[in-house]
C-alpha cells in the first residue's frame, strides 16, 4: 500500500498522450485550448459611438459658452451595421448617429442626445444649438481599445468557458484547436451488479456506471459503457482489454473486483499485460483498494475502482480527474480553503474524502462542515453535500477552525474558480 502522495506521482509518470484536433469554435465548451489563441482584428473593428447622439467636432466649441452658442447643422445620420458616412464635412455641422455607429471622419466627439438642443424643435431636427465647449473623444470607443490585432485571447491550456466562445466569435475566430477528448471505455463487475429497478435484496442497483457517464461535459471526456462482468468473466476481461488495445480507447475504469476477494479479478489480469506504470492499493479512505496500471509500449491506462458507490465517486475524482488532466495538459487543481465548522476524527496515515457541505457566513468567510455518514455505502451525506473535504495524512485530529481543503464533487475548481 502507497501514500496518496506517491500515487499521483506514479499517475503523472505513466500519463498518456492525446492529440490535438481543430474543432467550430462553437462546439468548443468545456474543450481544452491546446495553443495559444490570438485576434486577427481589432476590436472595436472602427471608432464608433458609446451612445445614441450626434457626432461633432470639439474644436469647433473652444469659444463657445453660455452667451455665445452656436447652431450646427444637421447634415446626415449614421446607425450601427450601415456603411460609415462619407458625406464632406464642414464647420460647425454634426452628424446624428446610433450607439455603434462608426464615426465619421472629421467628427471627434459625441454629444449624448439627452443633452441636445434642437433648433426649430424637437420635431424638426435642422440644427443643434451648443452653448459649451466639449470635450474631445467623449463616448469614443475608439478601434482596438479592447482587443488589439494580435493580442491574446485565451492562453494555452485553458478550459474554454462560454464567456470564451463569446470572445471568440465576436473576434472573428471559426475555428479553434484543443486536445481531443479522452476515450473512457466502463465496466461494472460482479453477480451482484442488475439494471433492473425491481430487484430482490441480494442484488444491486447498477449506479456507478451512470454517475460516471454524467460526469462526462463537466470532466472532459467521452464516456461508453462497457457492461457488466459478470464473477466468472476474467478471460472475457482479457480479451476485452486486447482488443483495446488497438482501439480509439484511451483508458478503461472498472467498477468493483479489485480488492483481494474470491472473485477479485482485475488486479490478476491487468498484471498479466506488460506494464509500464502500476500501484494497487493506497492508504486512502474511501476507496483503498483502488489499482491504476498504464500498458507499456500503448497510450491506454487502466484505472480499477472499488466497487462501493462512495469509493468509486472518491477515486474517480481524486484520481481519474486529475490523470484526465494532466493528459490535457490543464494545471493543477487549486483547492477551496474553507475553514472547518465541527471537530473530525481519521486514521493518521490515511488521506480522507470527506463529505462535506461548503457555506459562506455574512462575513464573506467560507465554511466548511463534514457530514455525518461518512460510510462508502451511504449515499444520503453524498446527495447532502456540495463538496469533498481532502484531509491529508500525518494528522488524525482536526478541529473546528482548522483551514482544509474543498473540491467540487461534480465539477473542476478550475470552471468555478480562477
Amino acid at each position: 500500500m502507497i501514500s496518496y502522495k506517491n500515487s499521483l506521482q506514479i499517475l503523472n509518470k505513466g500519463r498518456i498522450k492525446v492529440k490535438n484536433e481543430n474543432i467550430l469554435t462553437n462546439k468548443s465548451l468545456n474543450r481544452i485550448c491546446s495553443s495559444n489563441i490570438y485576434s486577427k482584428f481589432n476590436y472595436p473593428a472602427g471608432n464608433n459611438a458609446a451612445f445614441d447622439g450626434y457626432a461633432i467636432n470639439s474644436n469647433d466649441t473652444k469659444k463657445l459658452n453660455r452667451q455665445k452658442s452656436k447652431a450646427f447643422k444637421i447634415i446626415g445620420s449614421v446607425s450601427a451595421g450601415n456603411k460609415p458616412f462619407k458625406g464632406r464635412i464642414k464647420k460647425f455641422e454634426a452628424v446624428e448617429i446610433m450607439t455603434g455607429g462608426i464615426i465619421p471622419k472629421g467628427f471627434n466627439t459625441i454629444i449624448p442626445i439627452e443633452s441636445i438642443n434642437f433648433y426649430p424643435n424637437k420635431k424638426s431636427r435642422k440644427f443643434i444649438i451648443i452653448n459649451k465647449r466639449i470635450k474631445k473623444n467623449d463616448h469614443v470607443r475608439f478601434a482596438g481599445s479592447d482587443y488589439k490585432k494580435g493580442e491574446l485571447i485565451i492562453k494555452k491550456n485553458t478550459i474554454i468557458l462560454p464567456n470564451h466562445i463569446l470572445a471568440l466569435k465576436t473576434l472573428g475566430i471559426k475555428f479553434v484547436k484543443v486536445k481531443r477528448k479522452i476515450n473512457i471505455l466502463f465496466f461494472s463487475t460482479g453477480n451482484e451488479i442488475s439494471n433492473k429497478e425491481l430487484i430482490p435484496n441480494w442484488k444491486v442497483r447498477n449506479s456507478n456506471s451512470h454517475y460516471i457517464q454524467n460526469l462526462n461535459q463537466s470532466f472532459l471526456f467521452n464516456f461508453k459503457n462497457g457492461g457488466i462482468l459478470r464473477d466468472n468473466h476474467q478471460n472475457i476481461f482479457k480479451l476485452k482489454i486486447k482488443k483495446i488495445l488497438n482501439s480509439k480507447t484511451d483508458i478503461i475504469i472498472t467498477s468493483g473486483a479489485v480488492s483481494a476477494g474470491k472473485f477479485d479479478y482485475i488486479p490478476r489480469v491487468v498484471k498479466t499485460f506488460k506494464l509500464s506504470n502500476f500501484f494497487k492499493s493506497v492508504a486512502i479512505r474511501p476507496g483503498k483498494p483502488i489499482l491504476f496500471a498504464k500498458i507499456s509500449g500503448k497510450q491506454k491506462a487502466i484505472f480499477g475502482l472499488p466497487g462501493n458507490p462512495m469509493s468509486s465517486s472518491a477515486c474517480f475524482r481524486f484520481f481519474v480527474f486529475p490523470y484526465i488532466s494532466k493528459v490535457l495538459g490543464l494545471q493543477s487543481e487549486r483547492p477551496i480553503r474553507a475553514i472547518l465548522k465541527n471537530n473530525f476524527m481519521k486514521k493518521k496515515n490515511f488521506t480522507r474524502f470527506a463529505k462535506s457541505r461548503l457555506t459562506t457566513t455574512k462575513n464573506g468567510k467560507i465554511e466548511v462542515e463534514i457530514l455525518k455518514g461518512q460510510e462508502s455505502f451511504r449515499i444520503k451525506s453524498f446527495v447532502q453535500s456540495n463538496t469533498w473535504s481532502l484531509l491529508p495524512s500525518g494528522k488524525s485530529k482536526f478541529k473546528k477552525g482548522d483551514v482544509v481543503d474543498c473540491f467540487f464533487p461534480n465539477h473542476p475548481n478550475q470552471s468555478l474558480i480562477w
